[in-house]
């Protein structure tokens, strides 16, 4: 009898430290400068208890302005993980990490870890006002994935979608690099955005569950 009931209390202590160390993500993209977007997601955050908030590319509508868009995160005390899109230039997205210091992380090309979850990435497009090669963004993901390699979790966080997704639906090719990446890697997530009308798709890969937010923010716990 005592035994049990010690095992019981084992248990349920393993099931509250399971709880106490999961890490709750909100993801979007594509928010084109809508600051009254980012005004609600920051209080959604504050709410909900976000922990990590992703921004997966296109901030910015062409760069017209860069105001409250990563402010009202860091103001919240949130870790903001971003990377560009075809709207805005790496080096927009690197002063806005800059700016927004501690709390903002360029992911593009560079890695982020916390609670044993690794964190990579690399933005931008083959196409629109800002882009990279294919090939290009491959090479980032792979520098940026050898340093979570080890971790339990990995996170992959790009802008564009990957070649044979869901997302094709809309016309749009995607990327061959993003693909191989996902299948080389096998992130346990694959965070995209770049296809407004593909917001909210899902989809595996491999043993990767894609999820592309665009606008529509997907919040979830790892």
């Amino acid at each position: 009898m005592v035994k049990q009931k010690l095992k019981r209390l084992s248990q349920v202590r393993s099931d509250s430290l399971k709880k106490q160390t999961k890490t709750k993500i909100l993801a979007v993209g594509d928010i084109h400068g809508d600051t009254g977007l980012v005004k609600k997601l920051a209080e959604k955050a504050k709410k909900e208890n976000i922990d990590i908030i992703i921004l997966a590319g296109d901030l910015t509508f062409a760069e017209t302005s860069i105001k409250d868009i990563v402010g009202p995160f860091a103001k919240a005390k949130k870790d903001v993980l971003i990377i560009p899109g075809n709207h805005e230039s790496i080096s927009t997205t690197e002063f806005l990490a800059e700016a927004y210091a501690p709390y903002a992380k360029h992911l593009h090309g560079y890695s982020f870890k916390k609670n044993n979850i690794g964190f990579f990435g690399a933005g931008t497009a083959d196409m629109g006002v800002f882009m990279l090669k294919d090939s290009e963004i491959f090479n980032l993901l792979k520098k940026s994935h050898d340093k979570v390699k080890n971790l339990k979790k990995k996170i992959m966080v790009t802008h564009m979608h990957p070649e044979d997704s869901k997302s094709e639906f809309s016309g749009w090719p995607g990327s061959k690099g993003i693909r191989k990446a996902i299948e080389q890697f096998k992130p346990d997530l694959a965070i995209c955005s770049h296809i407004h009308e593909a917001s909210g798709l899902e989809e595996n890969i491999g043993k990767t569950r894609v999820i592309n937010v665009s606008r529509r923010a997907k919040v979830f716990e790892i």
